[in-house]
């Protein structure tokens, strides 16, 4: 492949930086784009992973015919086959009709599936079908039906991390990944967010008849070495945002650090400037929430070692006098990496084979009480209550069968 054809890939679709790393990807794209094969692409999210499918298409043999991107993880589960597959009139509450599905109106072309790794097992054993004989049965029929569409998926988990956690089907893995493109982060391309953002700037210049913002040489050397966790999108936010509120046209280093997030360790961000250096910021409620529950875990861990601890020592002490679950102190909370929290689960059935003889009576009962107050903090959910008490499904199932706590 040409120099001349990657450079003219780049202007026509849009693509700005001359990285090793991006040029090797588009110059992938390009070879194997007549050649009718499963193509799996890489990288984090605001990367631009999204405009190699598009480049795969155009350059393909079915470049005339439909093409077709469906993002997976914005489609609920409950009606990703539909979407995928098409159902019958009447296959589901709801289904007043046939529908056809993205497999029946995108054959002879090219179907993108954008966050593939989203997918639920299910739908991955419907995909695999597809994929190994062109074979599909939309929901709520019985008629095989066939269809002939290129697959170009994309993704930004560690594939195998998922397949080797169950979540992805390692057979389907390796049936998509047949060719794999790798999208560089921004972090690894160096002097190419400068020109994104020069591009970025020019562009609000342009659309909004304002002068356009300019870096000096300080400014351009932030620029190029901050890691932009957000990548392109990051970096676009970051220059449309100064290009309305900058009272200044020349960007100095200073004055582009005051909208730059710090990056800290453990991946947190806080705002330079912000005034709150003292205090954590997280990307999402769902990690205030697994910061908490780990710390329950092991809070309610340590709790049990203490009940065994004191029953062994005075056997005939009422264990059911102590307090059942104690309040854990949240104003200092520790980070509990994830691993961490499965190894915690192994010691807690390791421990339950363990129990010495003799104050089975007394553990059994605190055990008891426990499991149902857990029980009753998270509404009966049983899955949380696991995450609560620190201990897996399969046994607290056990437990609760075990103690007749199943009403």
């Amino acid at each position: 492949m040409s120099e001349k054809d990657i450079q003219r890939t780049k202007q026509r679709y849009d693509i700005i930086g001359n990285s090793e790393a991006l040029n090797r990807a588009i110059e992938i794209a390009l070879k194997i784009a007549p050649v009718d094969l499963t193509v799996l692409v890489t990288g984090e999210n605001g990367a631009g992973k999204e405009v190699f499918p598009r480049i795969i298409h155009d350059h393909s043999l079915r470049k005339t015919k439909k093409y077709f991107a469906v993002n997976c993880g914005a489609i609920p589960e409950g009606t990703i086959d539909s979407e995928l597959f098409g159902h019958e009139k009447g296959a589901f509450t709801g289904a007043v009709e046939k529908r056809d599905g993205y497999f029946t109106v995108a054959n002879g072309g090219t179907l993108f599936l954008d966050e593939v790794g989203e997918l639920p097992l299910p739908t991955q054993a419907r995909l695999l079908r597809v994929l190994e004989t062109g074979e599909y049965i939309p929901v709520g029929s019985s008629a095989v039906r066939k269809t002939d569409v290129r697959i170009v998926c994309a993704t930004n988990m560690d594939m195998e991390q998922a397949v080797a956690d169950h979540k992805f089907r390692e057979d389907l893995y390796y049936r998509l990944n047949t060719v794999s493109i790798s999208v560089p982060p921004l972090r690894e391309r160096g002097e190419d967010a400068v020109l994104l953002f020069r591009k970025f700037a020019f562009e609000m210049s342009e659309k909004y008849r304002m002068p356009a913002l300019r870096l000096d040489e300080e400014a351009a050397k932030v620029i190029a070495s901050y890691p932009w966790p957000g990548n392109v999108r990051q970096l676009k936010n970051v220059a449309e945002n100064m290009s309305v509120t900058a009272e200044e046209r020349l960007v100095t280093a200073p004055m582009l650090r005051q909208y730059l997030p710090e990056v800290r360790r453990g991946g947190q961000l806080t705002v330079v400037g912000s005034g709150n250096k003292g205090e954590h910021s997280f990307e999402s409620e769902r990690e205030i929430l697994y910061r908490i529950l780990f710390d329950l875990r092991r809070d309610v861990t340590e709790l049990k070692d203490t009940m065994r601890k004191m029953a062994t020592l005075t056997p005939t002490s009422d264990v059911a006098a102590h307090p059942i679950v104690s309040t854990p102190d949240t104003s200092g909370y520790t980070e509990l990496p994830y691993a961490e929290a499965e190894e915690v689960e192994g010691a807690d059935e390791a421990r339950d084979k363990e129990k010495p003889a003799g104050i089975d009576l007394h553990i059994d009962r605190h055990e008891r009480e426990l499991i149902r107050e857990a029980l009753r903090q998270t509404g009966g959910h049983r899955h949380e209550a696991a995450l609560l008490l620190g201990i897996s499904d399969r046994t607290l199932y056990r437990k609760i069968k075990e103690y007749g706590l199943e009403d």
